[in-house]
């Protein structure tokens, strides 16, 4: 799993890619009557954004880690072992690192929220204008996609929450010295 998380982080193409053809297989099981190739143009199109969103918060926390996405993967892998960084200038990078995604999360919980009243809403629309399999196939969807993301989400959270109070107290011990 390290391997694929390594490769996975130095090559933001390949995540793209993989999101994209998950998002059409998704579109496919929701809309079997679209062509694959409509489908993959929905999601294209529909996913610009996204993409976009995602390549600006890449290049921030490139900008944290010292510039380099190597630098990037080894304080993500260090951050999911939770090991802090010896070298002042790697602790810095990972404070940089860990404030940003705290930052950025600070909202989850209202975002894990609208979510599932979304998801909810789509489901009981999926019930009124569809029959019985599509529901239950939305409604487990749903369910799966939204655990896993409370679940992860709350993981990553911890570990930034850690990583954070170890960086904060030994940069509160350093200035005592």
């Amino acid at each position: 799993m390290e391997r694929v998380n390594s490769f996975l982080g130095k090559h933001l193409w390949v995540q793209v890619v993989l999101s994209l053809l998950a998002a059409c297989a998704v579109v496919l099981l929701l809309s079997p009557e679209r062509s694959i190739a409509s489908a993959l143009l929905y999601v294209v199109f529909a996913s610009v954004g996204g993409v976009g969103v995602m390549l600006v918060v890449r290049r921030r926390e490139k900008r944290a880690a010292g510039g380099s996405v190597d630098g990037l993967v080894s304080l993500d892998r260090k951050l999911r072992r939770g090991e802090v960084p010896t070298a002042p200038q790697e602790r810095q990078a990972m404070r940089d690192l860990v404030e940003q995604r705290l930052h950025r999360s600070r909202h989850r919980v209202a975002a894990q929220v609208v979510l599932a009243v979304m998801f909810c809403a789509v489901v009981v629309l999926t019930a009124l204008t569809a029959g019985l399999p599509p529901t239950l196939g939305m409604g487990l969807f749903a369910g799966v996609f939204l655990g896993w993301l409370v679940l992860y989400g709350n993981r990553q959270h911890r570990r930034l929450r850690a990583m954070h109070t170890e960086l904060t107290a030994e940069a509160a011990q350093d200035r005592r010295r």
